[in-house]
Formats: C-alpha cells, structure tokens, sequence
C-alpha cells in the first residue's frame, strides 16, 4: 500500500534532533514565549525574506489576528477565492467582515486578479489572496491593484513554505502574512502552530499583542487579545525542520517532476509557468470520473485524497451568509480534482508506480 501521507515516515530523519531538542526545551524549564520561540521566529522571518515573525497557534488565528491588527471596521468586504479551504473564510467571519468570493484561475486555481478589479467596492477593505497546493498568485498583478485602490493584501501561504513568485517567496508580498504549521504541511509541526509574517514593525507589534492577551508587559492589558501563542516545543521542532526545508521542497518538485513527465495527458495535471518556483504541498490531477479514479488507485493499493469535496459556498455552515450564489469554476475544480501521494517520505519508485497505475485507468 501507498499510503497518500505518511506522517511517521516523513519525520522519521529528524527523530534525533526532535529528541534533543525536547531535552533543551525541558531542560531550560520555560515553555512559553521563550528561546525556542524567538530562535524560530528570526530564523523563518529570515527564511521568507521579511524583518518580523509572530508565532501562533495555529494558521487559522495567524488570518484572524492579520486581520484584527488592521482594525478593520465592522461589515467591511474581503475578497477572497471561491475554492479555497474554508479556514480562509472562516477568518473574515470571525472578524465581523463579510467575505466576497471571487472565481479562480481554471488552470493555476488560485484567484483570478482579472476579476477581482470588479468585485471592488466602496466596502472593499483587503485582498486575501491563497497560495493554494504550493503555487504562488500573480502577485504583481495583485498588489498592483491594492495600491491602486488602496487596500490591504492578506497572503494565506498556508501551503506555501518556500514557494516563489519570481524570485521572491510566499509572504513577502502582502501587508501582514498567516501560515501554518499543520503536520502534513511542508513545514510541519507536531501538533497545531502557525505563524504571522510582515515587513512592518507597528504590525508586528500589534500581532504580538494580539496573541498575548492584548499585552505587552505581562499583567498590563492594552488591547482586547487572544491566548493563541506558538509554543516552545513546537518552535523547537519546527527549528528543527526549517534547516531542511529546501531539501524538503526540491524532494517533492523531483516527484512532481515524474508525475508531470510519466502522466498520459488524459489528466488534467499541475500548470507549469517561468517566474514561479511551486513547492507542490499538493499534487494535484483533475479528471471527470474522478471518483471512479480514486476507488480504482485503492484498489490498486494507492490512498488519495480530494481537497476539496464540496467548495465553501456549499458548506452547510456558511450557507446562510453566502447564499445560493454559483461559482462554477469552483465546482468544476471540486468536483473533479484528486490529490496524489508526494511527501517527503515518498521514494521516486512510489511515484512512478503511481503513474503507472494512473495510466492504467480505464474510463
């Protein structure tokens, strides 16, 4: 059996150096905001090229608390992408501001800057643009219309760790940044983390309070904030990983490499474009029968998974705010998108047995 993710074999290198850095974390007694979160913190703002990280909880607070830090009034519209994961959405909600979905591009999936020029109103205040599977947005065409019309952009780079937009990596773009550390993710934790990114001091210190109760002195509460604070051991693990996280990445482009060469063309695969280094958090192939596909793999030994099965304007939990409005691109990807093993625990033999069963698939 190919397993579509296997979590014990992808950490499985880094065993030893989880161990130690367990033993320094417990040894040093402090387990809150201490060492192993400020060595992580200067080590990712580096990575990604920007002069402050603020660690969280989790991907979801990192969106939540980028939003609360702009004080954004109430009612106020975001724009987001119609086939992202529902986290994105749940963010504006959870702030008060009213979410407006706008259709993706049908061959790289993330949003489409051409419409979203359109859905700009005097209510607009952000842009929340989602690197979604680990490819990055036109992002030049983005920020060119959110100075223009003076708005906030807000990257979700949930599934981006290290991906490029010429030359430049996830999170360097936008005002203020979320990621998360979720364990499947490229630059997994062993539990919930996340993580704010910005250029911007005044910000970063805002998200900084945000996450600790509105304080900056312990004790002393300046603002209405959240419990939602990285811990060290997390940040000691993640430490850990980020060292290898190139290593990481270029492991799943080489895998992906297979796939895009070794995959007949009755599938639609993962659009490859000059300017854009993708890191492949997921891969994904599209195909009509889709779910025919997916029970044939197993059957052949071979776990996939769909992100995503229904698309958020169908989610039950949001149907009251976003009516019964279509997105037919949306659709069209949720409906017929599977995603294929390729992790870091993953050999090249596993994928070409995957190509090879694929190509098997009669329709």
């Amino acid at each position: 059996m190919i397993e579509y993710e296997n979590l014990s074999g992808t950490n499985r290198s880094f065993l030893a150096d989880y161990k130690k850095a367990f033993a320094d974390v417990a040894k040093r007694g402090f387990y809150i905001l201490g060492q192993a979160v400020n060595k992580f913190e200067n080590a990712f703002a580096d990575y990604c090229g920007v002069k402050n990280c603020i660690g969280v909880a989790s991907g979801l607070d990192a969106l939540i608390i980028s939003l609360k830090i702009f004080r954004i009034k109430p009612g106020s519209e975001i724009i987001v992408p119609s086939n992202t994961y529902i986290a994105t959405i749940l963010s504006i909600i959870h702030c008060g501001l009213r979410p407006i979905l706008i259709e993706p591009d049908i061959k790289t999936y993330n949003i489409d800057p051409e419409k979203i020029e359109d859905a700009v109103t005097s209510k607009t205040a952000a842009i929340m643009p989602v690197h979604l599977y680990g490819k990055m947005c036109d992002m030049d065409a983005i920020m060119e219309i959110a100075k223009r019309r003076k708005l906030k952009v807000i990257e979700d780079c949930a599934q981006a760790h290290g991906a490029e937009y010429k030359k430049k990596k996830a999170g360097a773009f936008g005002h203020c940044n979320a990621f998360s550390f979720y364990p499947t993710k490229n630059l997994g934790a062993l539990g919930d983390a996340g993580a704010i990114v910005t250029n911007d001091p005044e910000l970063a210190q805002q998200a900084k309070m945000f996450r600790n109760y509105g304080s900056r002195i312990k004790y002393y509460n300046e603002i209405i904030g959240y419990n939602s604070r990285l811990d060290e051991l997390q940040a000691a693990f993640l430490s850990v990983k980020l060292k290898k996280l190139d290593e990481i990445n270029n492991h799943k482009r080489k895998l992906a490499a297979i796939y895009l060469k070794k995959i007949k063309g009755d599938f639609i695969k993962p659009v490859v474009q000059n300017g854009y280094h993708d890191i492949y958090h997921i891969f994904n192939i599209r195909h009509p029968q889709r779910d025919k596909l997916k029970k044939y793999l197993m059957d052949q030994g071979i776990k996939t998974e769909i992100h995503y099965p229904v698309p958020p304007h169908k989610q039950k939990a949001l149907h009251d705010l976003l009516g019964s409005k279509s997105y037919p691109i949306s659709e069209a990807i949720h409906a017929s998108t599977l995603s294929l093993p390729i992790s870091y625990g993953h050999t090249q033999k596993d994928i070409y047995e995957v190509a090879e069963k694929i190509n098997g698939f009669n329709q």
